[in-house]
């Protein structure tokens, strides 16, 4: 019988060099769009799609992510004192959207070894990872459209989108078949292929999966992958080959917070839509973009 998935990870421990120097003092993850960090995006996500324990692994000096997920009562006494009771509702709800746990990671050793600190957390069920860096806008949220897949197959899920062959040695690349839609089966896969001609296809693993908890057997046994890291594909490949997965080629934008185009390509579309600031947004852009 397949296990309801309530548990999911967020691995937040990366050092964000590719933006600094805002990353200097400031995690990459609490980075503003529009008015909301990144990771409250992904964690918002997560509850939607019906998680109820988070576990996000952190790395040292990133308290300040667990601060936006903690009570403030001076700051909630202050807006109440002051009639602000609609920010005051969205202040204290940030602190409700779920159970966060916190787990730190030592030493900067990879994606793989990031999520294999929360073994203890996950124990023996099967579980979701949203990446740190990957926040993915929808209405639909991509977690969901992946549990509804593993729901269904009862197979570890990937989520997935097609990127330039020329840029796929940057990525993942997939090995696999069509079952229906948007929906694959996936037999095999490589971390960053040296060449594109290595490349099975040019299906990446795009920030999300689904993961059973035998995942952290073969985890414990991997060797060291691309960069000198652990690397999660890697671990996915050795369930991939014997077991099979499904890729699920999603509904959502994908923007990469780790890169510089991609926090302002995730600021400039959300604004046009904010309903605060939207239409004021949409007015100066068309101006501005007059100049050009």
């Amino acid at each position: 019988m397949k296990m309801k998935i309530r548990k999911a990870v967020i691995p937040a421990a990366g050092l964000g060099t590719r933006v600094l120097p805002a990353t200097k003092a400031m995690p990459k993850e609490m980075l503003a769009i529009v008015d909301k960090p990144a990771i409250q995006y992904i964690v918002e996500e997560a509850a939607k799609s019906g998680i109820e324990d988070i576990c996000i692994i952190l790395s040292r000096g990133k308290h300040v992510v667990e601060d936006h997920f903690d009570r403030s009562p001076e700051l909630e006494d202050h807006l109440l004192k002051k009639g602000k009771r609609e920010v005051y509702d969205e202040v204290v709800g940030i602190s409700q959207l779920a159970n966060i746990t916190y787990v730190r990671q030592q030493e900067a050793k990879g994606l793989g070894s990031a999520v294999l600190c929360a073994k203890p957390f996950v124990g023996e069920e099967p579980f979701a990872v949203l990446y740190g860096d990957d926040v993915i806008m929808g209405k639909d949220p991509v977690c969901r459209q992946l549990i509804e897949q593993y729901e269904r197959h009862g197979l570890g899920c990937l989520g997935m989108k097609e990127v330039p062959f020329d840029q796929v040695t940057r990525y993942s690349s997939l090995k696999v078949d069509p079952l229906s839609g948007n929906v694959y089966r996936v037999s095999d896969m490589v971390e960053k292929p040296q060449t594109p001609e290595q490349a099975f296809s040019n299906f990446s693993i795009l920030g999300r999966c689904i993961l059973p908890p035998g995942i952290f057997q073969i985890l414990e046994s991997l060797p060291v992958g691309a960069g000198g890291e652990y690397q999660l594909t890697d671990a996915m490949k050795v369930l991939a080959r014997e077991e099979g997965m499904i890729g699920v080629d999603f509904v959502g934008t994908r923007y990469d917070m780790g890169n510089k185009l991609g926090i302002m390509q995730a600021a400039v579309e959300t604004a046009v839509n904010h309903p605060e600031i939207g239409r004021e947004f949409r007015d100066y852009l068309r101006e501005f973009v007059r100049t050009l």
